[in-house]
């Protein structure tokens, strides 16, 4: 859905986030990391020794020989200890991080000096050897974290990040804050204008929006039900949210987070979802439960999103903001 936001059933709402986030798989159970000691009375050389991390705090380098530098397991080396919090699967964090291609040495990606990265460690879309790796580490550490094909892109590899199948993914990773996603609005409830769409919602489950039969508004609406009492969401953000999508025209269902699984992480006012969603959530507290009627001219327009969103159709959205990751 090029940089638009999605809808489950057309890959919905899933909209195509940066690089970094491209980078994201499939979550599995948490295991013992390689950089844990043994018993053997043999020291285990961790590969990462060979790893020398230089240049400046906003621009820091990432540099090895040998190489290729690869592991076969997902394996962490701490360069500088936090005393944080230990991270656990409940979290949603914020990093920043450098990403290198361990075949080459290249380095694909950073986010130092512009804008720390955010993640939702619980998320089925995050790299099996992120949440090995940053699972049970603590704020504010810095670490080497690498990644071995099975734990990140598989027999595939991932061509538009530049890894082959057989290359070890590399992160030099500073763990910059942390805090636990609500699973559902919480704060006052706001007594909503005449006229528009009911709405009822029963716990995680997709909401229920009954679409009254009138001519759809031909304006963006933006009408919170319920008003968080968390911070103020900025464009440029990541956030995690809920939401359930039906059509004005008859009311039917098109996509909802609770479809796939788990909350829908993006980043916010910055053109990655529909133009009603950067309008109508900038400026939102985290804990609201936000009603938006988004116009064609600012969802998909006259093409639509076949099969389920039709040229021209009006969109309903229920957004519940569980976080900003």
């Amino acid at each position: 859905m090029v940089e638009r936001i999605p809808q489950p059933s057309i890959k919905g709402p899933r909209v195509r986030p940066s690089r970094l986030r491209t980078l994201l798989a499939v979550v599995i159970p948490l295991v013992f990391l390689a950089a844990c000691g043994s018993t053997s009375t043999v020291a285990k050389v961790n590969p990462l020794d060979a790893v020398k991390v230089g240049g400046t705090a906003k621009a820091p380098t990432v540099t090895f020989t040998p190489k290729p530098l690869s592991v076969k397991v997902t394996t962490t080396k701490i360069i500088k200890a936090g005393k944080g919090p230990v991270l656990t699967k409940a979290n949603a964090i914020l990093f920043n991080y450098v990403l290198v291609n361990a075949t080459s040495g290249k380095q694909v990606e950073s986010s130092y000096g512009t804008q720390a990265a955010g993640m939702d460690l619980s998320s089925s879309s995050l790299l099996p050897g992120l949440s090995k790796g940053l699972t049970g580490q603590k704020l504010g550490t810095r670490l080497l974290l690498a990644i071995p094909p099975a734990d990140a892109f598989g027999t595939a590899g991932n061509t538009t990040a530049g890894f082959a199948p057989t290359d070890t993914v590399l992160f030099l990773i500073d763990l910059v804050s942390a805090s636990t996603p609500l699973t559902t609005a919480s704060g006052a409830v706001v007594p909503p204008k005449a006229g528009l769409p009911t709405v009822k919602v029963v716990g995680t489950q997709p909401a229920t929006v009954t679409v009254p039969k009138t001519a759809a508004p031909t304006t963006l609406v933006v009408q919170p039900l319920i008003k968080g009492a968390g911070p103020v969401v900025q464009a440029g953000q990541n956030i995690k949210v809920n939401y359930t999508g039906v059509l004005w025209k008859n009311g039917t269902k098109f996509d909802a987070s609770a479809d796939h699984g788990s909350g829908f992480d993006t980043q916010i006012g910055a053109g990655k979802v529909i133009t009603g969603w950067d309008k109508g959530l900038v400026g939102q507290t985290v804990g609201s439960r936000v009603l938006l009627i988004v116009p064609p001219a600012d969802g998909y327009g006259a093409k639509g999103s076949p099969p389920l969103i039709g040229a021209n159709d009006t969109l309903v959205f229920v957004i519940d903001i569980l976080a900003i990751v």
